[in-house]
């Protein structure tokens, strides 16, 4: 096959590549990775920080319709023109922040969202992200690198549906934080530092921040094929705003 066709066809082949996408099975665990901690789910999380809201302090519930959460990945390889980036959002996910009368360093906040609600690609987000984001796909695209990256090959989805993230300890003053969070993602935990910027206290809560993942911390292999020509880069950015109230 000549170089220009390959380069009229592959276009097509990565769009239905999930950002996420394995080559092969997952390997074995990364050096390092911490163990699976007992993740709260929906209604465990309800009940927890309504035993904090009754100690005193302000729980905030956040709102899913006036928050945001944007998963970003980025083509790489030895010919990353030919690739896509692409956005992931989570419209839908529960979420709480705990914030004690005393300050934040007894605060809490947890946040979860399962991978089969993420939209994929929407449009109109990938417009206002200018040229890298210029590529617009089909709906069967769409699916097609829902299934692929959702699949037994990848995230596995089935076996493990959330991401969950969960403060361990909380520093700073208003409006700026500083948060020890753990992330739960593919059966595998780890911790890091972030910034948070918060506002709207004590009344309202409004938090933005962004972080960095590695895929291959999670025990995710990034695509990768043609031993390398076309791949998605190990590193995905997580931004968000949340509104509590």
């Amino acid at each position: 096959m000549s170089f220009r066709k390959l380069a009229s066809v592959l276009p097509s082949m990565i769009t239905g590549l999930a950002l996420l996408s394995c080559s092969a099975n997952p390997p074995a665990s990364t050096a390092g990775a911490a163990p699976i901690a007992g993740r709260a789910e929906g209604g465990e999380l309800t009940a927890i920080y309504a035993q904090l809201g009754a100690a005193g302090g302000r729980v905030f519930h956040l709102d899913p319709k006036s928050s945001a959460i944007r998963i970003y990945a980025f083509r790489g390889g030895r010919a990353p023109k030919l690739g896509h980036n692409h956005i992931l959002s989570a419209p839908r996910f529960t979420g709480y922040f705990y914030f004690p009368r005393g300050g934040p360093d007894s605060g809490r906040f947890d946040l979860e969202f399962r991978l089969d609600q993420l939209e994929i690609d929407n449009p109109d987000l990938r417009s206002g992200l200018g040229e890298a984001y210029a590529s617009q796909f089909s709906p069967a695209d769409v699916e097609s690198t829902r299934a692929h990256m959702l699949g037994e090959d990848s995230l596995q989805s089935d076996r493990f549906p959330f991401v969950w993230i969960h403060s361990l300890q909380i520093t700073g003053e208003s409006p700026k934080f500083a948060a020890k969070i753990l992330v739960e993602m593919h059966g595998r935990t780890r911790e890091m530092w972030i910034p948070l910027g918060v506002e709207g206290l004590p009344d309202r809560l409004f938090v933005n921040g962004s972080f960095v993942l590695r895929q291959t911390d999670f025990d995710v292999q990034p695509y990768s094929t043609l031993g390398g020509l076309f791949a998605m880069q190990d590193e995905v950015v997580i931004e968000f705003k949340l509104v509590g109230g």
